[in-house]
């Protein structure tokens, strides 16, 4: 009987194991592929190396590559040490308000980053630009300093978006759950709190920095919105814009795209494994679970420091959500100038579009289908992953980080190869479960990490005693680890929500006219130039966020990574 259970549980876990691989490796595979075929799309096959070649030879594919690493070296050169200052004065100091402090970055990490990037428009647009005029008025001049429509201009929308938030997210737990003995030693012989920072805690803390900033590049690689809007204008392209550019061509060219999305995909695996082997180490004891809360006086920078903090929190978040929300009631996006600014027309003409009701709808039912499959599939996976003999379980794992390495816009070119060449989902296309599926996907490294971390938190007696009188691991799983990790699985749902609802690379190349959300719309009405339309949808993708995300801190949920 025992026998029998094992081989079923060994049975259920490879069934796990081959959807998971199926569904992110398989499109991985297609890519791949694809990027040896020359013919044109509905011709029979034909592999060569043309598009290899257009990648490696042509300027527009060797210019898109140097501006997708130049933004990415920028942003992370100009954003860690502004980071990693204000973590640990987040986690380490007697900083007031700091916890009202850490929400507004988490907040700001909630906000789709197309609609903060409309914000910044009408904040630094180089002709309208509310920062620009203000300039003219004071010093008199025909143009101002500013303009979003640059490279430095993209590289500021990021670092004043998430850029920087996804950092202070990751590091404040780091340096809050570090041992103060070190820290103690040091002021014991007389050096300040900044020196403590320079000389012990940022050596101490270099393998989380190096996990963090990683995952930081990575993320990076999948930026795709904020250079569509700021970048094309220019003819600014990163990789990601560039396949976008491609895929959407008539004919597609779908060659040189999936030989460049290989190329990146090349420079990703490194930085996978690189990243998993410096997870996997624990030889640095100092990062351990005590939490010894001795905060560090500031004394006389304690007002400093709450300024600094203070003015990056409110830069990122309520200065772009004032200004999208005021781009709402303009009757011009922009013009302040004109006889009659302002208008409540913008709203009115966008609930009167049939378009946008069928988006909030799709959006809606998108983001709830991705919260219910999101905690039930990652759930499983960590279990597996953690609480299982099953032998695989390290190959899922390890398959589980491959979302997080493959930036959205490439994930999106391999599902869609997949549905439409595997003939039994060829009916999903166009559906609302594909942009599901691919939402799903692409959280799943954030979603399971969450998971397998709560649940090395959780003792092993209950499953045993579970076990010891009969249940099956399901029925373990079912009855006893679920109650336990509801929190972390509520957390894991809200995020899925959330990632679901303002995500726009993975779906971009997957939705129809049938099939479009509110994020995608949005992105329309720029690319269209309605600004007006594009920030009453902004507004209410992010009343729709950052609702979710206030509910759920409202009903005691810990908005936090546990570690």
């Amino acid at each position: 009987m025992r026998r029998l259970r094992i081989e079923a549980e060994t049975f259920w876990c490879a069934v796990v194991l081959a959807g998971v691989a199926f569904f992110v490796l398989y499109p991985i595979l297609l890519i791949v592929v694809n990027s040896f075929q020359v013919s044109k799309p509905g011709a029979p096959p034909l592999y060569g190396l043309g598009g290899w070649r257009a990648v490696l030879s042509e300027p527009g594919m060797r210019g898109a590559l140097y501006n997708t690493f130049a933004l990415l070296v920028s942003r992370q050169v100009l954003s860690f040490p502004v980071a990693v200052l204000i973590a640990w004065l987040l986690a380490r100091t007697d900083l007031p308000g700091k916890y009202g402090l850490e929400f507004m970055f988490w907040l700001c990490f909630f906000l789709p980053s197309l609609s903060v990037t409309l914000g910044w428009i009408l904040m630094l647009d180089p002709d309208y630009g509310i920062a620009n005029q203000v300039w003219k008025t004071l010093f008199g001049t025909a143009t101002g300093p500013f303009n979003i429509y640059s490279f430095w201009g993209i590289v500021w929308a990021h670092i004043g978006h998430n850029t920087t938030a996804v950092k202070v997210m990751l590091l404040t737990p780091a340096f809050r759950n570090m041992d103060a003995s070190l820290e103690e030693a040091s002021e014991t012989s007389g050096a300040s709190a900044i020196g403590t920072l320079v000389r012990i805690l940022i050596p101490i803390m270099t393998p989380v920095f190096m996990v963090v900033l990683i995952l930081a590049i990575i993320n990076g690689l999948q930026a795709f919105e904020v250079e569509m809007i700021l970048g094309a204008p220019i003819g600014l392209h990163v990789y990601s814009t560039k396949v976008y550019q491609l895929v959407q061509a008539e004919p597609p060219s779908f060659g040189p795209a999936t030989a460049l999305s290989t190329l990146v995909l090349l420079v990703l695996l490194p930085l996978i494994f690189t990243q998993r082997r410096l997870i996997g180490q624990r030889q640095y004891t100092t990062i351990t679970g005590r939490f010894r809360p001795k905060p560090i006086a500031l004394g006389k920078w304690k007002v400093p420091a709450l300024i600094f903090v203070s003015l990056v929190a409110g830069v990122i978040t309520l200065v772009p959500m004032s200004f999208v929300l005021m781009g709402t009631f303009m009757s011009l996006f922009g013009f302040f100038h004109i006889e009659h600014p302002w208008t409540l027309s913008n709203w009115a003409r966008v609930f009167d579009d049939p378009i946008f009701l069928l988006s909030l709808k799709n959006t809606m039912l998108m983001s709830l289908g991705a919260a219910l499959f999101s905690v039930s599939l990652f759930s499983i996976v960590a279990y597996i992953s953690v609480r299982t003999k099953f032998v695989w379980r390290s190959v899922l794992d390890f398959i589980s980080w491959f979302p997080s390495a493959v930036p959205g816009i490439l994930m999106g070119i391999g599902l869609l190869w997949l549905f439409l060449d595997v003939p039994v989902f060829r009916f999903l296309y166009g559906s609302i479960w594909l942009l599901i599926i691919a939402t799903v996907i692409s959280s799943i490294t954030l979603g399971t990490q969450l998971l397998k971390s709560n649940l090395l938190q959780l003792g092993m007696e209950l499953e045993e005693a579970s076990q010891a009188v009969g249940a099956s691991w399901w029925t373990t799983f079912r009855r006893i680890v679920a109650p336990l990790m509801f929190p972390s699985l509520l957390l894991v749902s809200v995020l899925s929500f959330i990632h679901a609802a303002r995500d726009i690379s993975n779906v971009a190349l997957l939705a129809t006219s049938g099939s479009r959300t509110l994020a995608l719309l949005q992105l329309d009405f720029m690319v269209s130039g309605r600004y007006e339309s594009a920030a009453v949808v902004a507004t209410i993708v992010m009343a729709l966020t950052t609702g979710v995300a206030l509910l759920a801190r409202f009903f005691g949920l810990r908005v936090g990574i546990r570690t």
